[in-house]
This record gives structure tokens, sequence and C-alpha cells, in this order.
């Protein structure tokens, strides 16, 4: 019973996640919607033209970011899930890490680690890949200069049991 009642949590914040991205319409929504809907940011910066960014890690075990976009006007010019191939694929070695900030939104704490022997620090995002499957996206930076050194995703397995993208 105990099972079930935590997978039914789970759904519904996923749900209510969904929604709140879902609710929200570029042209229309300002500022103060998208925080109503979806809380305080995570990561929050703002560009030389004055467009805002807003980084929304959702889902259960962080599957989707959400960056939303508001213009100098204070209006929704768009929101997207930045945990795909595509976005990935703009990971190059030497970028910064906030250039990676800026384009994939913060990793996930608890999978995040430094390796003293390498002098390496590993960022690491879970997300559904393209066949709904789960995978890992890790980011690997040189620590002394901070920038990055390779990146490369793996297929991963449901950890104990649960599977968040559909399988």
């Amino acid at each position: 019973m105990r099972t079930r009642t935590l997978i039914m949590c789970a759904l519904a914040l996923l749900l209510a996640a969904c929604a709140g991205v879902a609710d929200l319409r570029p042209g229309e929504s300002r500022i103060e919607d998208v925080q109503r809907s979806l809380g305080a940011p995570q990561l929050q910066w703002q560009d030389a033209g004055g467009t805002t960014h807003l980084a929304y890690p959702r889902g259960p075990e962080g599957l989707k970011t959400f960056i939303a976009r508001i213009g100098p006007d204070g209006r929704l010019q768009g929101i997207e899930n930045v945990l795909d191939e595509q976005h990935f694929a703009a990971i190059k070695p030497g970028m910064g890490k906030e250039q990676v900030l800026r384009l994939l939104g913060p990793p996930q704490p608890q999978r995040t680690i430094y390796f003293a022997a390498r002098d390496e620090l590993a960022w690491e995002w879970r997300y559904c890949d393209a066949g709904n499957g789960e995978a890992r996206f890790s980011v690997l930076f040189d620590a002394t200069s901070e920038t990055v050194r390779s990146s490369f995703s793996l297929l991963d397995t449901c950890e104990s049991g649960r599977c968040w993208c559909g399988h």
C-alpha cells in the first residue's frame, strides 16, 4: 500500500509540473504568471538584450528542466525543456561553467562530484531520451580552469525499479 501511495504522489507532482507549463502562453503570460505557476526559479539570469531567463528543474528525479524566456516587456517569449540531445550537442570542450548553466540549467546536486586525482568536476543531468528511455548526460570540467573537458550520454537503468520515463 505504501508503494502505491508513493507512486500516486509522484504522478500528481509530475502532472502538476506539466500543467503549470501548459497553462503559460507566450506573448500573453507575464513573469508574474510564470512565477505563480512554476514558483521561484532555481537559476535566473539576464542577457545583454534584456531578456530574463528562468530555469526550473522539474519532475521526479529532475528529468526535465524548463527554461522560460521573459522579454524586456515582462512577457513570456517561450518556454522549453532543455534536457535533450539538441541542447547537449551544443556543449563543447572549452566552454565555461556559466555557459553550460545557461544551456542546461543547474545540474542535480546529488549528481555533482569532484575527482581529486584528475582535478575534474563532473556535473550530471538525468533525462528521458528520444526513445523515452532513462539516460544521463555528463559534463566533465577541468576544475582548475573551470572549462569543459568532455561530455557524454549514457543509457540508464531504472533506479530501484522506479522508471520515470514511461518504461
